[in-house]
């Protein structure tokens, strides 16, 4: 005797029935419903098309679990209908079928049903004004998604493609819905699949809270009970498989003809490609240092846009060769502390490299506080301000490519100070040498930081939190992120300025020493005197002035951070508590 309601998988194709299909699923606990989403590939030779295995292998499988009832494409004749789209076979379609979406819904797709699940799949371009929203509402969805590239390459070799037939907005739509029904599907990306076929439907069976059976993973060959009328024309090939076939290695020449529907899908796609279910040989999640970072909002060229669109060209400067300048800079109590000296560097470092097209004062400002205010940033923020050379017109060094004009990034994020300014921190001596201005002056804040980067990989070696450089002389220059200073008998002495960055905090400490009464030196220093120093302490915008209580193994003083050291520390709070450029009211909207 037949069940009174089967746990029904749905499809929704999105694409076309050739190209994308959605899968929902309604169970017997809940009526759960399953979206899921394949495309298609298609090539024809002999004017026998030939289909990708994405969608059909998920098909087969499904069909051979003993729980599991297929329905291929059940609103297709709803489809027809209301479009009046024209298909070779749509007469017979429509005199046999039943067209009545919201019939079909509630007698077929939730109807009677012999086994526990019932796995219909569907276009997602049959989701038609009119049709009733129970199968969005009713379960569980996944979406599978094919990179549009691999579908504009064989879907045109059946019949020329439109951004409607693609149906990558319909799919973003929908995940977009059921994730404010409050259900975000997991995603499955199609390559995934077909690589680890395994792996990919255990999780998605575990999504949708029914067992694996591997029985999904083999099938034989030939027409299937659930194809639909269109499958003598889409599915001939198709039938010669009898599993999950991996990907090609080496794809098809792309024609240059779709190229801006590559364009235009692909944003679509990539959205989508970011929610993907990945399998446990490929999950790699890191958590963020400052969880609130995950949705920020970053000013990039001459827009906002959300952290997983901040991106450049390929062609940019900076990924071309480092090409570009960049501060630091910090808020504190609704106020950008010293951003009008961060921002006289940044011009005279654009100056220094010959930048052209440069933005102005105020554009660059004007960036920075449109993106504070997005992001809601008053106080504890830090801003990573970036201007490359700009976007060149084909790869290589010369300057004379660049003819876009500059690129200017504000990448704001959540970030207390990045040392421990109560405890101290430690630090060893790198053996790469600080540069010389004889190779490229460090009085240029430039985006090439290998230099700092290699003394950094020592650092991090040694489990330091961040390596002393020396200069070409052997003498203290900086370490490989601040400057540096030392404390003996009172006295504070800092290197100098030959080799280093002349830090915006370095100077504003400088002045507190002054202001302090303390006795200031600026000179040539050696290693051995920090390793002798009473106190020792480094500055920067990312950390402030942080205590140094071990250098190469060695205690500085006592161990312990030092008085002048905390004296300062004082001094320097206040100073960023009083002073600023303060980010300006907004208006309500």
């Amino acid at each position: 005797m037949g069940r009174s309601r089967s746990d029904t998988l749905v499809v929704f194709a999105e694409v076309c029935e050739y190209k994308s299909h959605v899968f929902f699923c309604s169970g017997q606990l809940g009526k759960m419903v399953v979206l899921v989403k394949a495309f298609w590939i298609m090539s024809t030779r002999n004017n026998n098309i030939k289909a990708g295995f994405s969608m059909f292998e998920l098909d087969e499988g499904m069909d051979l679990r003993d729980d599991t009832e297929v329905l291929d494409e059940p609103l297709y004749a709803n489809f027809l209908r209301v479009t009046g789209a024209e298909r070779p076979y749509r007469e017979d379609f429509l005199s046999k079928l039943e067209s009545d979406g919201n019939k079909v819904v509630k007698e077929i797709i939730f109807g009677p049903g012999q086994k526990k699940y019932r796995f219909c799949k569907h276009m997602a371009s049959h989701r038609l004004p009119g049709l009733t929203d129970e199968l969005m509402k009713k379960g569980k969805h996944c979406i599978l998604i094919r990179n549009p590239l691999d579908v504009l390459t064989s879907y045109n070799k059946v019949i020329p493609p439109s951004l409607t037939d693609l149906g990558y907005c319909s799919m973003v739509s929908i995940y977009s819905d059921l994730c404010g029904e409050g259900k975000p599907p997991p995603v499955i990306d199609s390559d995934l699949l077909r690589e680890d076929p395994e792996a990919t439907l255990r999780g998605l069976c575990d999504d949708l809270g029914i067992p694996f059976q591997a029985a999904m993973l083999r099938w034989e060959s030939g027409p299937k009970p659930f194809d639909g009328m269109w499958a003598p024309y889409w599915y001939k090939n198709t039938h010669k498989s009898t599993g999950f076939e991996p990907p090609r290695k080496y794809p098809s020449p792309f024609p240059l003809s779709l190229y801006n529907l590559l364009e235009q899908s692909s944003p679509f796609y990539n959205l989508l490609k970011r929610y993907v279910r990945q399998t446990a040989a490929r999950s790699f999640n890191p958590k963020l240092p400052v969880p609130a970072n995950e949705k920020l909002l970053s000013w990039v060229g001459d827009e906002i846009v959300p952290r997983e669109s901040a991106k450049v060209s390929v062609f940019d400067s900076v990924v071309q060769g480092g090409d570009a300048v960049w501060e630091g800079l910090r808020i504190y109590n609704g106020k950008i502390f010293k951003l009008e000296e961060h921002l006289d560097r940044l011009f005279d470092s654009a100056k220094a490299l010959a930048f052209s097209n440069v933005p102005t004062r105020e554009y660059v400002k004007e960036a920075i506080f449109k993106t504070l205010i997005r992001n809601g940033m008053f106080n504890n923020a830090h801003i990573r301000l970036t201007l490359t050379r700009g976007k060149k017109v084909t790869s290589g060094m010369s300057p004379a490519f660049n003819l876009y004009g500059c690129t200017l990034i504000v990448l704001a994020e959540w970030k207390p100070p990045v040392y421990d300014n109560e405890r101290g921190i430690n630090l060893v001596t790198a053996t790469t040498r600080r540069n010389s201005p004889n190779n490229l002056d460090s009085k240029i804040h430039h985006n090439n930081l290998l230099n700092n980067i290699l003394a950094k990989i020592e650092g991090n070696n040694s489990h330091a939190d961040d390596a002393i450089m020396l200069d070409k002389d052997g003498y203290v220059s900086e370490t490989n992120a601040t400057n540096i200073f030392l404390v003996k008998k009172g006295r504070v002495a800092t290197p100098s300025a030959d080799y280093c960055l002349p830090g915006i905090t370095r100077a504003t400490v400088m002045e507190l020493v002054v202001k302090e009464n303390l006795v200031l030196v600026e000179r040539h220093i050696s290693l051995s005197e920090f390793h002798t120093a009473d106190e020792v302490f480094t500055t920067g915008t990312m950390g402030e002035l942080s205590p140094v209580i071990k250098i190469d193994g060695r205690i500085v003083g006592d161990g312990r951070v030092g008085p002048v050291t905390q004296r300062l520390q004082k001094a320097y709070a206040n100073l960023t508590a009083e002073s600023g450029v303060p980010i300006p009211t907004y208006q309500q909207t």
